[in-house]
């Protein structure tokens, strides 16, 4: 059977402030008057006012200075006969191109998989359904490919579950398009084992060792997402006084007069020596950062050369691991005050 009536323009797509003529056509027949039609936008009658009669099929209403649609699925614009009843419609859609997405920011919680979230740029607000894609592709060669799984519960987040290569770089953006345009984000570029982040180790205890004072012993357990980790993983021990606020040691000076290497064993414990030393600012700190300089080095450089013997063709790893102490340790002597302030004891598992 043939239409009763069509609609013109259908389904349009136009931006905050336009204004639309559109038409309704009667097929001649069924008989119907266009000076027996009306209108609706979202189910409420437009004025007459707006009307105007064509032709004796043919009904125009004309809707100026359109704002933003009420609907992401568009506003409804609707022709009827005399009795109500429906015989055209046509969805608008008013709103704005979308905006570059911004703050895009990527992590994986084991090597093998990847998160990304992102923002929306400006407001983020364009009226209209906006679609936001996540794209990533190896920096130097490979093809585009499109994150799938949106369902993290979290907007403008996409995960990536598997088949992503290690020790290359990858380029990652996101576009956002929408019915009025296009924009894509800045491009960032980064290696999965660079944004590796995890859930902090599980079942933590501290325990003194027999009845000495200054010495510590540290259990944990390694958290679910690393059971099957590709690679060894870093932990990072921290302490503070129990007076300070923060995890700095305020107005302290740590001496320490001895500094044995930490034992680490398979089951995730770490001993650790501590001695510490209060005073005050004065000539002696510039001795006592020496010392402890020294005493760093002379740890780091058994460490590094214990890596380089059991690395097994890591060496180009323990090298690197090297020059970041290297220019660590150069830092810490321009800012040598600091140095007093607080110690950071890494602990490699």
């Amino acid at each position: 059977t043939s239409k009763v009536a069509t609609i013109y323009p259908q389904d349009p797509a136009l931006p905050i402030g336009s204004s639309l003529t559109a038409t309704c056509s009667v097929n001649p027949d069924h008989g119907i008057h266009a000076g027996s039609l009306y209108w609706t936008l979202n189910g409420k009658r437009l004025p007459s006012s707006a009307y105007s009669i064509l032709s004796p099929t043919v009904l125009s209403v004309t809707l100026p200075r359109l704002s933003g649609s009420r609907q992401r699925s568009g506003d409804n614009l609707v022709c009827h006969n005399s009795g109500g009843h429906v015989l055209a419609g046509s969805c608008i859609y008013v709103g704005m191109p979308p905006e570059k997405p911004v703050n895009l920011t990527c992590w994986s919680r084991n090597t093998k998989d990847l998160t990304c979230r992102w923002a929306p740029g400006g407001q983020g607000e364009t009226f209209i359904k906006t679609k936001y894609t996540l794209k990533y592709k190896l920096r130097w060669y490979g093809r585009e490919k499109e994150c799938e799984d949106y369902s993290a519960g979290e907007p403008y987040t996409c995960y990536i579950p598997r088949d992503l290569a290690l020790f290359t770089p990858y380029e990652i953006w996101v576009e956002a398009s929408n019915q009025l345009g296009t924009a894509t984000s800045d491009v960032i570029y980064l290696d999965i084992l660079d944004v590796v982040t995890t859930d902090p180790p599980t079942d933590v205890t501290v325990s003194r060792v027999g009845d000495l004072e200054d010495q510590l012993t540290v259990h944990w357990g390694t958290p679910p997402a690393l059971k099957d980790f590709l690679f060894q993983a870093k932990y990072q021990i921290r302490y503070r006084l129990e007076e300070s606020s923060d995890w700095k040691v305020q107005r302290l000076f740590l001496k320490i007069n001895r500094l044995t290497p930490l034992h680490i064993n398979s089951s995730g414990a770490a001993h650790i020596w501590k001695r510490l030393q209060t005073g005050s600012c004065d000539s002696k700190v510039g001795q006592q950062n020496s010392t402890l300089r020294r005493d760093l080095k002379q740890f780091f450089g058994w460490f590094f050369g214990w890596v380089r013997k059991h690395a097994y063709g890591c060496s180009g790893m323990s090298i690197k691991l090297y020059d970041q102490w290297r220019v660590w340790l150069q830092k810490s002597h321009k800012t040598r005050n600091q140095v007093g302030k607080e110690l950071l004891i890494r602990i490699l598992h």
